[in-house]
This record gives C-alpha cells, structure tokens and sequence, in this order.
C-alpha cells in the first residue's frame, strides 16, 4: 500500500451471494462506528460473481461488480479478498491466488478450510499474509477469537457444541410436536432452516467440519474431519424425545472434543459428532431452534458458554467483518506478518494420536425395536449382561398385536464403548429384532 491508500482499506469481495450481500450492508451502514474503531474507513471497492444480474438489494455507489475475479485479486485498489464462493476447488483456487499476491484472505469456507487447511494455512505462512475465518464456525459467535485470544492462556480442556442450526431446529421442533423426522425436516425446509439437499446438516457432516477446526485451535492438533466419528439423526423418533425427557435429558446434536493427558504418554484427542443426550439443567439442554452453542472448559478459567445465531445473512456477515477490521488494523500498523490462524504457531500444531470410541465409557440409551413376544427382554437384556453391560431402566411400549413391532427402551450404568458394542452385535442378530438398535450417548459433563 502507498501511503495515500493507508489512509484507508480496499476490500474486494468474490461471491456476492446471501452473506455476500450481508457484507456490503454491514460495511455500509455501520461505516461511521467501523472508521471510530479503526481511525480510518474500510471501503468495498469490488466485486466479482458470475451473476451481475440479480439485485442483491444493496447499494453499490462507487463498487466495481463484474465477473473477474482474478482481476479483482491483482486490483491495486484491493487490500484484502474476502472468498464466498463456497464449494472447494473454485474457492481454493481464488484463495491461493490472493496470497501468491501477498494479499490477506478472509473466508467462511469450514468444509474448504477442513479439506484443504493444511495447504492454504501452509501457502499464507510462506508469504506471510493472513487467512481469517471465524465466520466459518458459529456464525456470529466469535468462538474462534476466543479460543485465539481470550483463552489462549489456558489448557484447554474440552469443546462441547451445538455447531448445526438446522440440526438443531429439526430436533427442538420434533420434541416440540412430536413428528417424525421427515415432517419436521420437510417444513424446515419449507422454512428455509434446511437446504434442499439436507445431507451435510442431518448427517452431522457440516459439524464434524467445525469440529476439526475448533479441535485444532483448541489442542493443537493437525486433524482431518474424516477421522471424526460421525453419526447424524435421520433414526431418531418422537418416542426418543419423550422418554429423554422422562429420564432427565434432551437430545442434542452435539460435536465433543477433549484432551486426555496423561502422564508419561503426551496428549491424545477424542473427537466425536453424535445425537447426544445432555441433562436438563445444562447450559447446552436450553439452546433451542436454530441456535448455536459451544461450551469451552479451559484449566483457568473452567467452563464459558458462548452463544448465538450460528448461520444467516448478517451473523455471518459481522463475522466476516470482525476479520476484516483484525487485518485492516494490522495492516496499517504494519504488522510483521499473521497470527497464527489456528491458534498454535505452525511447527506447534502436529498430529496427535486419538483415542478410539471403543476406548470410551459412558452411559448409553438403547432403543431396540422387536417382535412383541414373550422372552423378548430375556433375551436382550442377557446379552447384554454378558458383556458387562449394567441396566439401569427399562420400558417396555405395548404393542398392538401378536405380531406388532414394540420399542424396548434401555438406560444402561456406565460401559465400555466396546462391551456395548459386542453386546448389540449379539442383540441385532436376534429373530426377534427388526432393526439395528438405536444408540444415543449421554454427556453427564464429566
């Protein structure tokens, strides 16, 4: 930048979709208090999508819009790239332009970042710029500027999240009314909650992508989301929410990170996405509809809760604007180069073994449908006595008929992953089961 333009930044922006736009009206009519905080106005100088011709509703006095992207990363005018494409080989490609250009990048592309992080932190290192993303998880919680800087002072001990809206809209609203999963994500997405391809929300994928990043800043851990086991909620059931409640739950979508120390054998990581049962009285039990939450437990400070609209035009946006004054106040200070994006300095952040789910105890409820016959339960509940696995309660639905389908519903006592696992092997196999049996974990918070 000469010193005339230090008198102001120049922001260009690739892909003027629904956040996109959010952007444009964030800098524009927040303008006068963003100039207070930096001394010195942020400016939307372009634009590239390949529609031009849709009105986005946003005033673009003054604003270069045309379909050059590549153009816009070498503009002289363009200090700092904001990528919202979306998708991974496009995005990728504009991203590494930018740096090789030695401009920063500022981005909420998590399933690009949880893909390909590696290299695109890797390229921004080398040439010194940086590569902002908190909008890439939470939405408008600044959970990442957290984990950077609030508690960058501790050992962080677990990441406890709610990081699907839509999920979590579909799960409120079934235990609400109490239909079916498709009913429920049907008007979801008749509500706009849910994509019309909803595989990357209900499978927990979309998750499991901020969960990898989230585990990275939080330990310092070089992880890819396909090591994350991941369980979405297309099997769970009206009954599932009825009795949770009966039992003192209610059922999350939760993506679970911890760090188990050990003395003499370093860090290893756990790192899970699951339908998870948590107590009524956790903070996490009371976050409802499409709302976020991610729970951080440090060694200091102990659990914070942070809290919010994890997705839509303006969280987002004020996301994707928060990174951008970051960069901008840096670049007028003339910073020696980036933060370090997730967290840990690069040579800091390594591979670190995880600790497979067998490994896991806890308690578990258990819904097995069966034939409604006598010796059912016998047979079920033996199973899994023989494998060690301790029955705490049990309900048994009445069926309609010799031949009707009844749920057996189990709460067991704390068990090995693994035990349970053999024994459901044993139980699934049985005539008088009609399906695979459902698992939803607890989360007692321990």
């Amino acid at each position: 930048m000469t010193e005339e333009k230090r008198r102001s930044i120049g922001v260009g922006l690739i892909g003027f979709g629904t956040i996109g736009a959010g952007v444009v009206k964030v800098l524009t009519s927040n303008a006068t208090v963003i100039e207070q905080r930096l001394g010195f106005p942020l400016r939307m100088v372009a634009i590239a999508d390949l529609d031009t011709e849709t009105d986005r509703h946003v005033d673009l006095s003054g604003i270069r819009f045309d379909s050059d992207a590549e153009g816009l990363i070498a503009s002289p005018d363009v200090d700092i790239v904001i990528e919202l494409v979306g998708g991974y080989d496009v995005a990728r490609r504009f991203i590494l332009s930018a740096i090789a250009a030695g401009k920063p990048v500022v981005t909420a592309n998590k399933a690009l970042l949880a893909l390909h992080g590696k290299e695109i932190f890797s390229a921004a290192g080398e040439a010194g710029v940086d590569v902002a993303f908190e909008a890439a998880v939470g939405g408008g919680i600044p959970i990442l500027r957290s984990l950077r800087e609030g508690l960058s002072a501790n050992h962080i001990e677990s990441v406890l999240g709610i990081l699907n809206g839509t999920t979590n809209y579909v799960l409120t609203e079934m235990e609400r009314t109490q239909e079916d999963f498709e009913v429920v994500l049907k008007r979801a997405q008749e509500l706009g909650y849910a994509e019309a391809d909803p595989t990357f929300d209900v499978d927990g994928i979309d998750a499991a992508h901020k969960l990898a990043l989230l585990t990275s800043m939080a330990f310092g851990a070089e992880l890819s989301f396909e090591q994350i086991p991941t369980e979405g909620i297309r099997r769970l059931m009206p009954i599932d929410f009825e009795l949770a409640r009966e039992f003192g739950y209610r059922i999350k979508l939760l993506g679970v990170a911890k760090c188990h120390r050990e003395e003499g054998a370093g860090e290893r990581i756990e790192t899970r996405v699951h339908p998870t049962m948590v107590p009524l009285g956790s903070m996490l039990a009371n976050v409802d509809a499409a709302m976020n939450a991610i729970e951080v437990r440090g060694d200091a400070v102990g659990p914070t809760l942070y809290y919010g609209a994890g997705a839509g035009e303006m969280p987002t946006a004020s996301a994707v604007v928060a990174d951008l004054i970051e960069i901008a106040r840096e670049l007028q200070r003339g910073g020696a180069g980036p933060v370090a994006p997730l967290s840990y300095l690069a040579h800091h952040l390594v591979v670190k073994p995880l600790v497979a789910q067998d490994e896991l105890n806890g308690r578990f409820y258990l819904r097995i449908t069966a034939a409604d016959e006598p010796g059912v339960l016998a047979k079920v509940t033996g199973a899994l006595g023989a494998e060690g696995v301790g029955i705490a309660s049990v309900v048994q639905k009445s069926g309609a008929g010799e031949a009707a389908r009844i749920p057996i519903i189990i709460l067991t006592h704390r068990a090995n992953e693994a035990s349970l696992s053999a024994a459901l092997a044993q139980v699934d196999q049985l005539s008088d089961v009609a399906e695979p049996t459902l698992v939803v974990r607890i989360e007692e918070g321990d």
